[in-house]
């Protein structure tokens, strides 16, 4: 959980930095926009690699890549030009997306050898996070801390979110010399058809999660009419309630995957649409709340029936790389829809992402468990039983 939120905070803070960093690389909004997609295109590789060197690492690498994504936060400081901006944003963007598989894989194994749910709790720290660190930035700008101050904050933030785990991450070190085959052989391909289809539902949650960030406050200011101040706090209602859903079902651990993937597509979906196609600012705000509630807890959901169902932990890594393609797939589905409707209309049609959500809901009531791969199964120490 606390690197979970170290690394929230981090995206907390630089979303509130980008119109400081505009202003220091004396950039166009449109330039800059480019420049950003570093970022997924830093981490799409990074995630796909990744995945098969965290099994039975898990600790140790997400110590690794941690350190790496802080360093990359080091070099983001020191770049005022476009040019280095890019290089800078790409190694965090790489550092980012590791990041996120070696910390998915982690809970998963966590998960399996305590046999307590922690996905929803972990995924909880990082909405908390980005509300936290975003209005401290502000402040800190405010009263005139530099842009390379804040981000080196941020670095030794993460850096000393990961101390604990040293004593864990030198185990794995010890189990892979003992055992250099690791915990579980996993089923490669199995893992991958089976990773695939759950990450391609994550990924429509994302869709509907990336176009709140990146959408709604458009569109309350120029289709609700808001103020600017009532426009602004909509990514933070969704955020708000999408971490409060996350920590009421992990106390309700018996909550189905399915009973979820059904919430999602009717309240998250439904919500979703509301918000974009409400008549005042005020309602839209309600409809990301309850998007927000609906479509919380799915997406920790999926990834720990993944964890569940594959001991060696690869399915979870294949889940959280697919489902980040949704932060390239949304924005240019946004963008190619509005060239042929208004920005109410476009935001609505992604509530289709119902569809998948609602044909996974229904299949696996008729077929359970059909087609998931299996590996050997890990005792109270870690150890597989082969």
């Amino acid at each position: 959980m606390v690197v979970s939120g170290a690394w929230g905070a981090f995206w907390g803070t630089w979303s509130a930095l980008l119109p400081a960093v505009l202003e220091r690389a004396d950039a166009t909004p449109g330039e800059l926009g480019l420049v950003l997609t570093a970022v997924p295109v830093g981490a799409m590789p990074a995630m796909g690699l990744i995945g098969r060197i965290a099994v039975g690492r898990e600790h140790r690498t997400l110590l690794l890549t941690a350190a790496a994504l802080a360093l990359g936060i080091v070099a983001l400081s020191g770049v005022s030009g476009l040019g280095g901006l890019g290089i800078a944003l790409f190694l965090v963007g790489a550092g980012s997306g590791a990041l996120d598989v070696c910390l998915n894989a982690a809970a998963a194994r966590a998960e399996r050898v305590s046999g307590r749910p922690l996905f929803q709790a972990v995924h909880a720290a990082f909405p908390v996070a980005v509300i936290t660190a975003a209005p401290l930035t502000g402040l800190a700008r405010q009263s005139g801390m530099s842009i390379r101050a804040v981000l080196l904050l941020s670095a030794a933030a993460l850096l000393g979110s990961v101390l604990p785990l040293l004593g864990p991450a030198a185990k794995d070190h010890a189990r892979r010399r003992a055992d250099p085959k690791g915990p579980a052989d996993p089923h490669w391909r199995s893992a991958w058809l089976w990773g695939a289809a759950i990450g391609v539902l994550g990924g429509c949650v994302l869709v509907v999660e990336n176009a709140v960030e990146q959408w709604s406050v458009l569109l309350l200011e120029e289709d609700k009419d808001a103020s600017v101040v009532l426009a602004s706090a909509a990514p933070a209602v969704y955020m708000a309630a999408l971490t409060v859903s996350r920590l009421v079902v992990q106390r309700l651990p018996r909550l189905r995957t399915r009973d979820l993937s059904v919430l999602a597509a009717v309240g998250g979906c439904g919500g979703f649409a509301w918000a974009a196609l409400a008549p005042t600012a005020e309602s839209s705000l309600a409809g990301f709340a309850v998007s927000g509630l609906a479509l919380g807890p799915l997406m920790p959901a999926l990834l720990s029936r993944a964890g569940q169902q594959d001991a060696s932990g690869y399915t979870v890594s294949v889940v959280s790389t697919v489902s980040y393609g949704a932060f390239l797939v949304s924005p240019l589905l946004v963008g190619s829809l509005t060239d042929w409707m208004s920005l109410p209309g476009a935001l609505a049609c992604l509530a289709s992402m119902a569809v998948p959500l609602l044909g996974a809901a229904v299949g696996a009531r008729v077929r359970p468990g059909r087609g998931r791969p299996r590996g050997p199964r890990e005792d109270s120490r870690g150890e597989s039983r082969r």
